[in-house]
């Protein structure tokens, strides 16, 4: 279903990406921050889902409307820094307690789950990444371009999740020692809605090449 050769140098590639710090990961960090282990973990797991509709939309050839629609483009950017934004105000208002030993806090499960796909979803780069990175590595010749496409997509979704994942859980854990202390907590706060303000700020500034 693949050429061997260029599923290797995918694999290499996409390793490459997943490792190196972005966007993702950063917010990954800001919400294991905010709510802990689970709440890291649960939101790789919003940002790997989101990969996996980046990779289906690329395949079906929707995200190259990206391409030709440069106003659908600045639209979606417009709205995800906005989200970004409204999340960085619900951080830095967060006034709530520390948490004692095997407490919880910020946002529950399914919250962190569909922050981190939404968050995702909105990026228009991380669409116009897709368009340009997978079809690198298909193979026309061999046929059944729409699976070697779901191939790939899929793969660089498992990859992200598991290093995302640990990324989540190691932040979260530590967080959960830190809010233990009142200023600690609300520093946390602070850094993680500095984060989303960051976030989001890149999101604007960037450029679509």
């Amino acid at each position: 279903m693949v050429d061997t050769s260029l599923y290797a140098a995918f694999l290499v590639a996409a390793l490459a990406l997943v490792v190196s710090p972005g966007p993702d990961m950063m917010f990954i960090v800001a919400m294991g921050g905010r709510g802990g282990p689970v709440a890291g973990v649960m939101a790789a797991a919003g940002v790997a889902f989101a990969m996996l509709v980046h990779a289906v939309a690329a395949m079906l050839g929707l995200s190259a409307l990206f391409t030709t629609l440069p106003t659908l483009y600045h639209v979606l950017r417009w709205v995800g820094a906005a989200y970004l934004l409204y999340l960085a105000i619900k951080a830095f208002r967060d006034r709530s307690a520390p948490v004692e030993e095997g407490g919880t806090l910020g946002p529950g499960r399914r919250r962190a789950f569909w922050q981190g796909a939404v968050t995702n979803l909105l990026n228009p780069k991380v669409i116009l990444f897709n368009v340009a990175f997978l079809p690198q590595f298909v193979n026309p010749g061999l046929g059944h371009v729409m699976t070697q496409f779901l191939i790939l997509g899929v793969t660089l979704v498992v990859m992200g999740f598991a290093f995302d994942a640990s990324v989540g859980l190691l932040s979260g854990r530590l967080s959960d020692v830190l809010r233990r202390s009142r200023r600690v907590a609300r520093g946390l706060n602070i850094f993680s809605g500095t984060v989303f303000t960051g976030l989001a700020v890149r999101l604007l500034v960037a450029s679509p090449k």
